[in-house]
């Protein structure tokens, strides 16, 4: 079993000084989540400024065609990028457990990922540098997922059994309003046009592919210090796992064989449990890709400047917050599965309209009907999960809840790409989004509240080389 670790000794103040620090690596990763997958450098590196410029001069369906073609690289790094979690998640958690070195862990991962972020002010805007782009993107996501593994164990570190939803949903909190800040100063420094329109921002930054795409390089560079700043109150003020509470230290081979385990013993007490887990990965991982494809789609479908899709962006972060405080409302009141299931109705309705719709004004109006409707979903399937999982077995399930949503992380973007590769059109790739969603929600229709049985005697293999209980959720912007 793994070790638990106990803040009974420790004192209110010692535990809300940690979670705050723990909370503020959230808001530092909204660099990574708001700026670098979804608003600014996913959508950069799919706009026209890596296509070539005689294609570009011609416009019409080879523009439009080019288009699709860099939106599918993109589609395909995050792809690639998700199946290597998929493959690893199940031994990260059990790694740093057994080495009692998760703080270093995080550290390390959140390090590379920042690395990744600087890297990318040299992808200038020439289209074979598309790649490189594509690479240091698929880079990020995966250290980024490897950190926050980590990150989600910590959770039990600075929280206790009667605090531990409040600061988990402090913590997604701070995300939001991160992103929200961040995303304000870049737009004023760098990237809003105040007249010159060879320069954007207050800084005067030379835009365009006559100046290197200073703007947007520039920007990422910001977003990846402001990473580094805020990510290091949690590796400073929360310690580290004492030997005694360090779990079993097993094989790479060991840890899947003690997943596959966990996996059959839940599908033989409850298997509509197990279902569960497999539904929820699945939705949620449509829920990331309306982040991560939105403003891909709103910059090569809908003409949206790299302005108003951060202006975009602000909004998509407002509304997205307001919506999982009603969620949360109407969870408590009518049930997270009736949550779940109008949700992903309306989701998917939306989606499907999206591909119909013509001008910025109906984007407007669908895209933030969209992130509306993501955070209920995230916040309800955590409640959810929470309902079924029996007393005393709560890190066990939620590891397993944050395996099986990385296991299929490369699912949306794998149809989205292959969608936007058959039609030559990036607007078909929510096709592939919409798909998720249902297939999601099929699953999630004969499933009901109730505790899986488990019992000591049968227990779930805590030591699956799982990470304990992420109860932020899969975060969108993440």
């Amino acid at each position: 079993m793994l070790g638990i670790v106990s803040t009974a000794t420790v004192d209110d103040r010692t535990l809300r000084r940690r979670a705050r620090a723990w909370a503020l690596w959230d808001w530092g990763s909204a660099s990574f989540n708001a700026v670098v997958t979804t608003f600014v450098f996913s959508r950069y590196i799919a706009s026209d400024l890596f296509v070539e410029p005689e294609v570009v001069e011609v416009g019409g369906r080879a523009l439009t065609g080019a288009l699709a073609d860099n939106a599918a690289v993109v589609a395909w790094a995050v792809a690639i990028a998700g199946g290597l979690v998929a493959l690893l998640a199940p031994i990260l958690g059990q790694r740093s457990d057994g080495s009692g070195k998760r703080r270093l862990w995080l550290g390390i991962n959140t390090g590379l990922t920042i690395l990744a972020m600087l890297g990318m002010f040299f992808v200038t805007p020439v289209p074979e540098y598309i790649w490189f782009g594509a690479a240091l993107l698929g880079v990020g996501n995966l250290f980024f997922e490897f950190a926050s593994v980590n990150y989600n164990a910590m959770l039990h570190q600075v929280s206790t059994k009667e605090t531990m939803g409040r600061v988990s949903g402090f913590g997604w909190g701070m995300g939001y309003v991160g992103g929200i800040v961040l995303l304000a100063i870049l737009l004023v420094l760098f990237l809003f046009p105040f007249g010159d329109p060879s320069t954007n921002g207050l800084l005067a930054i030379p835009t365009g592919t006559e100046g290197a795409a200073l703007d947007v390089r520039l920007a990422i560079v910001v977003s990846a210090v402001w990473f580094a700043i805020f990510a290091i109150p949690v590796l400073v003020a929360v310690p580290e796992l004492p030997a005694r509470e360090r779990g079993e230290r097993v094989s790479v081979v060991e840890s899947y064989r003690r997943l596959f385990r966990t996996i059959v013993r839940i599908g033989r007490r409850d298997p509509k449990t197990l279902l569960f887990l497999v539904s929820s990965a699945i939705f949620r991982d449509g829920l990331s890709a309306i982040f991560t494809f939105g403003a891909i789609i709103a910059s090569t479908v809908f003409g949206f400047s790299s302005t108003e899709v951060l202006l975009f962006a602000i909004a998509a972060n407002v509304t997205a917050g307001a919506g999982t405080f009603v969620g949360g409302w109407a969870d408590d009141r009518f049930g997270p599965k009736a949550v779940i299931t109008t949700s992903l109705v309306v989701l998917s309705t939306a989606g499907i309209a999206a591909i119909f719709i013509q001008g910025k004004p109906a984007f407007w109006v669908v895209g933030l009907i969209l992130t509306i409707f993501v955070g209920p979903v995230q916040a309800s399937a955590r409640s959810f999960m929470a309902r079924i999982t029996p007393p005393g077995r709560e890190g066990e399930m939620f590891g397993l809840y944050a395996t099986t949503g990385r296991a299929v992380s490369f699912l949306a973007p794998t149809l989205f790409g292959i969608f936007v590769t058959i039609f030559s059109d990036t607007r078909f790739g929510i096709i592939g989004i919409v798909i998720v969603l249902l297939a999601g929600l099929a699953l999630l229709i004969p499933v009901s509240a109730k505790p899986v049985a488990i019992d000591d005697a049968d227990a779930v293999d805590a030591g699956a080389g799982l990470p304990t209980p992420p109860l932020r959720g899969d975060d969108p912007q993440r």
